[in-house]
């Protein structure tokens, strides 16, 4: 399969090493936020008197606002710029933090945390078109690989520096280290993020323009079909982040230590095949590439079945999972640059539809890996297969037919 080329850039320049950390950084710190002050959830809960599965919806309220704020922010930036909105939204989700770390009850707690989700979003959006104006052709898809890597990084490690935490601080503490952070990036955007998208290929502002430009890309069957692909890789990794904990530690006895190493194994195989996923793309092919990954998240996820219903030993649950996130982590590059290498005029539109069904998708199978119990690994086998299975079915459609510039 030959690559897809997007059209040339005629505005494509040299990116500074700095702008393209603070790229990255807007990649990782919404996802970060939805999951690093997981490990302080027991004492939040005791703490507010919440019961259980009241204190579950703060992760639930970010992870929504983490999805549907996408789908502002992203043609808003189309409408007035990169720049303006992402100051906006940092400075949003700084006052979210501070919020957060001073709320009184756990219902102040949710609608702080929804806000704080609201505002995380923009930095993802934005990250992704920025992209989009910056580079085309193999750059745009090695870039895309870089964000696959430190966004889903971001969510893996979350609970790992959220749980180095709490040895030195209660759950106030983790959101008020994640305010810090905020401003950290609140400056470096402000310093060095400077206006990606002209001033002539901003698009109109008005409701019925976003909705023709949402109805032009879902009437395209390359960005749908790669929507579903990020969408259901997605579900994939949310299940994986919910079901994991349990499955090595309630099943297998693993001591948190020993999870650690596990999860670290597991996030180690996400940067490398994330990493590489964007150079093979590049040099070979996004949908040779695509199609190897998702033969890894179906293998593995398929495997992860097998070991759950033969309760085959830990090594097996180990091989599976790490193949599994891996061949998710390769899906991301080539997915993400197939979606959006033919909208740079609406990138910001078309990078919420993506951040929404990933995020979406995600929230939606996480609560499914627990229908089997705390002691019964296959629902998370079949959770995790499903979406694998889903996501090369969708992919079919991205290979059977050749996108707009020949394939």
């Amino acid at each position: 399969m030959a690559t897809t080329q997007a059209p040339p850039n005629p505005t494509q320049r040299t990116v500074s090493r700095p702008l393209a950390v603070v790229l990255g950084l807007l990649t990782a710190f919404g996802p970060i936020s939805m999951d690093l002050y997981l490990p302080a959830l027991p004492a939040l809960t005791a703490d507010l008197h919440a019961g259980t599965s009241t204190a579950q919806l703060t992760v639930s309220a970010c992870l929504i606002g983490l999805a549907f704020g996408q789908i502002v922010a992203g043609p808003l930036s189309d409408r007035f710029g990169r720049r303006r909105p992402l100051l906006i939204g940092v400075v949003a989700y700084v006052a979210a933090c501070a919020l957060c770390a001073a709320s009184p009850s756990i219902e102040a707690l949710i609608g702080a945390r929804l806000v704080q989700g609201l505002a995380g979003s923009v930095g993802i959006v934005i990250a992704q078109a920025a992209g989009r104006d910056l580079y085309s052709g193999g750059k745009l898809v090695r870039y895309y690989g870089r964000l696959a890597v430190l966004g889903g990084l971001a969510a893996i490690i979350g609970p790992v520096i959220g749980g180095q935490l709490t040895a030195f601080t209660d759950w106030r503490g983790t959101f008020v280290f994640l305010g810090i952070v905020g401003i950290g990036i609140l400056a470096a955007s402000a310093f060095i993020f400077r206006e990606t998208l002209p001033t002539g290929l901003r698009a109109p502002g008005s409701l019925s323009h976003t909705l023709q430009s949402f109805a032009r890309l879902l009437a395209d069957r390359v960005f749908v079909a790669s929507l579903l692909v990020t969408g259901f890789a997605g579900a994939v990794i949310f299940a994986y982040l919910a079901g994991a904990t349990f499955v090595l530690q309630g099943i297998y006895g693993l001591t948190p230590q020993e999870y650690a190493f596990a999860f670290g194994l597991n996030s180690l195989g996400y940067m490398v095949f994330g990493f590489v996923s964007g150079r093979l793309s590049e040099r070979w092919s996004e949908r040779g590439t695509l199609a190897l990954g998702l033969v890894m998240g179906v293998a593995g996820a398929g495997f992860l079945l097998v070991t759950a219903v033969l309760h085959l030993p830990l090594i097996a649950v180990i091989a599976s999972l790490f193949t599994m996130v891996s061949g998710m982590a390769m899906t991301a590059p080539p997915s993400t640059s197939l979606a959006l290498s033919h909208y740079r005029e609406i990138a910001g539109t078309a990078s919420s539809l993506l951040g929404l069904t990933r995020f979406a998708f995600g929230g939606v199978a996480a609560p499914l890996v627990g229908l089997g119990g705390e002691h019964d690994a296959t629902a998370l086998g079949v959770v995790t297969l499903a979406a694998a299975v889903l996501a090369a079915v969708s992919f079919w459609f991205v290979a059977g037919r050749r996108v707009a510039t020949g394939a």
